[in-house]
C-alpha cells in the first residue's frame, strides 16, 4: 500500500518549521562556541595576571601556606602550587575568602596539567580549572589555576536561553507559517476547484458548455500558481474548441444518417412491393427466379429493420421526447417472451414475476411511464440478444420486480457468458460479440445500443453481468406515480358489499331563482 502523503500546505509548513529549527540549532551551537571561546580567553588573561602576581610573592608562610594567595588581586577559587626543593606546597582561596591547603591528589592533578602553555585540570571537588606553570627567579616551580565555574555557568545559561527562545519561536512560528502558506495557496485551491468542476461535467457526449474558467486574478504569469491557472484556461479553451468541433461533426453525421435512413425507406418499400408483385404474377415463374425474388425480399426486410433502427437512434440522439404514458411492463414482458418462444423454440423461455396478485393468480402491474413501442423494442432486443448469442438448449429467464421505488427488469441466461473486454463496449453502436458467443449471426450490432438509448431516455439505466452460466442484463426504471382519480357527476359507483354497480348519484338541484318583481 502506498503511504498517504500530506497536503502541500502541511508539507511546506513542515519544511519551514524544520528549516527554522535547523537555523536555530546552528545559531545556538555557533553562538555557544563563540561565547565559550571568548570567556575562556578572558579567563586565560586573568590566569596569566594571577600567575604573575603569585611569582612576585614572597616565600611561603610559616604555616606552610604557599605564597601568591594573599597577594592583592587574587580572586576566590585561585589555586597556587609551589614545588621548592622537590617539596610541593599548595592551597586555594575558598568562597568565604579563607585559605585552605590542597590535597595530594589535587596537587598531583595540577602538576600533571602544568605544561608549556595553559591547560585544563579536573580537581575533583573543586571543579575544572585553567592551569598555567611558571618558574620563579630562585628556580621554584609555581602552578597557578583559576576555576571555570563562572564560564560554565554563563555558557549553560546561554544554552538554556537560546533553546527556550528557539522553541518559543517554533511554537509561535509553526501555526503562523501554516496560516501564511495556506493564504498563499488559496489561488491554487481556486485553480483546483475550477479543474474539479470541469472534471465533473459530462464530456463524453452531447453539447458541452465549458465556460468555466480560472479567475483573472489567478492567472498572473509572474507567479507559479498564475502560470498554472493561465495554462489551465488555455487547455480548457482548446478542449472547448475540440468538443465543439466534435459535436458539429457528430451532428452532421447524425443528420446524414437520419436523412439517408429516411430517404431509404421509400425505395426499400418499393423493392419489397415489386418483389411481392413478382411472386404473385399469374404466369408460371421458374424456381430460381422465385428463390432470387425471395432473397431480395428478405434482404429488403432486413435493410428496412436496419433503417428503422438508425432512424430511432437518430431521433433519440436529437433529443426528441418519447411518449409518456403509463405502461405495464408485466404485459410487455409476457408478450415479448411469447414472441421469443415462437422465434427460438430451441431455447427454454421462462417468465418470473416477483409480485403476484391475490386469488386469481394474476400478475400485478409494474407500471412505468414511457413509450409503449420503445419499451417493447427494449424487451425484444434483450431477448433477441439472448437467443442469437447463446447455443440451443439455453434457458433464458425474464423477471420483473419492484425494489425501493424502482422497477427491475432482468434477462438472465445460462449461456457461455460475455468476455470482460467486450463488456466495456457492449452498448456501443455496431458492436458485435465474438464468434464463440454468436456463431453465424447476421447481427447489425445496434440492438443493445438501441436498448441502452431508450432506457436512458426513460430515466433508467442498464447494467450487465457477463458471468458464464449466469449472464444477466438488468434494467432499472423509475416507478410511475399513479394519477389521482378523477371524480365526475354521474359516474357509476361500486357497492362495497355486493360489488354491483350502483345508480349514479344525481347532481344537486339548482338553487331556486329569486322571484322577479
Amino acid at each position: 500500500m502506498r503511504r498517504r502523503r500530506w497536503p502541500l500546505r502541511y508539507r511546506l509548513a513542515a519544511l519551514v518549521i524544520a528549516l527554522l529549527a535547523a537555523v536555530g540549532a546552528v545559531i545556538g551551537v555557533v553562538s555557544t562556541l563563540a561565547l565559550r571561546s571568548s570567556l575562556l580567553d578572558q579567563l586565560d588573561n586573568e590566569l596569566m595576571e594571577a600567575s604573575t602576581r603569585a611569582v612576585r610573592a614572597a616565600s611561603p608562610a610559616p604555616d606552610g601556606t604557599p605564597p601568591g594567595l594573599e597577594v592583592p588581586g587574587q580572586g576566590v577559587g585561585t589555586v597556587v602550587l609551589f614545588i621548592r626543593n622537590g617539596v610541593p606546597t599548595g592551597g586555594y582561596i575558598t568562597p568565604e575568602g579563607a585559605l585552605e591547603r590542597l590535597t595530594r591528589d589535587e596537587g598531583a592533578a595540577l602538576l600533571a596539567a602544568a605544561g608549556a602553555g595553559i591547560g585544563s585540570a579536573d580537581l575533583g571537588r573543586l571543579g575544572t580549572y585553567r592551569v598555567i606553570a611558571a618558574t620563579t627567579p630562585d628556580g621554584t616551580l609555581q602552578v597557578t589555576g583559576l576555576s571555570t565555574a563562572a564560564v560554565d555557568a554563563t555558557v549553560q545559561r546561554h544554552v538554556l536561553t537560546t533553546t527556550a527562545v528557539t522553541l518559543a519561536g517554533l511554537l509561535l512560528g509553526g501555526p503562523l507559517g501554516v496560516a501564511l502558506v495556506r493564504r498563499e495557496l488559496r489561488q491554487l485551491d481556486r485553480v483546483a476547484a475550477t479543474a474539479t468542476r470541469v472534471a465533473q461535467l459530462p464530456l463524453h457526449r452531447g453539447e458541452v458548455d465549458l465556460s468555466d474558467r480560472v479567475p483573472e486574478a489567478d492567472t498572473d504569469p509572474g507567479t507559479e500558481v498564475g502560470k498554472v491557472g493561465a495554462a489551465l484556461n488555455q487547455l480548457l479553451g482548446h478542449v472547448e474548441n475540440a468538443l465543439a468541433a466534435r459535436q458539429a461533426s457528430e451532428m452532421q453525421v447524425r443528420r446524414f444518417v437520419a436523412d439517408a435512413s429516411h430517404e431509404l425507406r421509400t425505395p426499400l418499400a418499393s423493392i419489397r412491393g415489386y418483389a411481392e408483385l413478382v411472386r404473385r404474377v399469374p404466369e408460371e415463374v421458374s424456381p430460381d427466379v422465385l428463390h432470387a425474388v425471395g432473397r431480395v425480399e428478405s434482404e429488403a426486410v432486413r435493410m428496412t429493420t436496419l433503417v428503422e433502427d438508425l432512424l430511432l437512434l437518430a431521433r433519440l440522439d436529437a433529443g426528441r421526447s418519447l411518449e409518456r404514458e403509463p405502461v405495464d411492463l408485466t404485459a410487455l414482458a409476457a408478450d415479448a417472451v411469447a414472441d421469443a418462444h415462437a422465434a427460438g423454440p430451441d431455447h427454454t423461455w421462462r417468465l418470473v414475476l416477483a409480485d403476484v396478485a391475490d386469488v386469481d393468480d394474476e400478475p400485478t402491474e409494474a407500471l412505468v411511464r414511457g413509450d409503449d413501442h420503445a419499451l417493447r423494442q427494449v424487451l425484444a432486443n434483450l431477448l433477441s440478444n439472448a437467443r442469437v448469442h447463446t447455443p440451443a438448449g439455453t434457458t433464458v429467464i425474464t423477471s420483473i420486480s419492484e425494489h425501493e421505488g424502482a422497477v427491475l427488469l432482468s434477462v438472465r441466461d445460462d449461456g457461455p457468458g460475455i468476455p470482460p473486454d467486450l463488456q466495456e463496449r457492449l452498448f456501443d453502436r455496431f458492436s458485435r460479440g465474438d464468434a464463440a458467443r454468436s456463431p453465424g449471426t447476421g447481427s447489425t450490432g445496434l440492438g443493445l445500443a438501441i436498448a441502452d438509448a431508450v432506457v436512458r431516455a426513460h430515466g433508467g439505466h442498464i447494467e450487465v453481468d457477463g458471468t458464464p452460466g449466469a449472464t444477466t442484463f438488468t434494467v432499472t426504471f423509475p416507478v410511475a406515480q399513479p394519477a389521482p382519480p378523477e371524480q365526475s357527476w354521474g359516474a357509476p359507483e361500486v357497492d362495497a358489499t355486493t360489488g354491483d354497480a350502483a345508480a349514479p348519484t344525481p347532481p344537486p338541484p339548482p338553487a331556486p331563482e329569486a322571484p322577479q318583481p
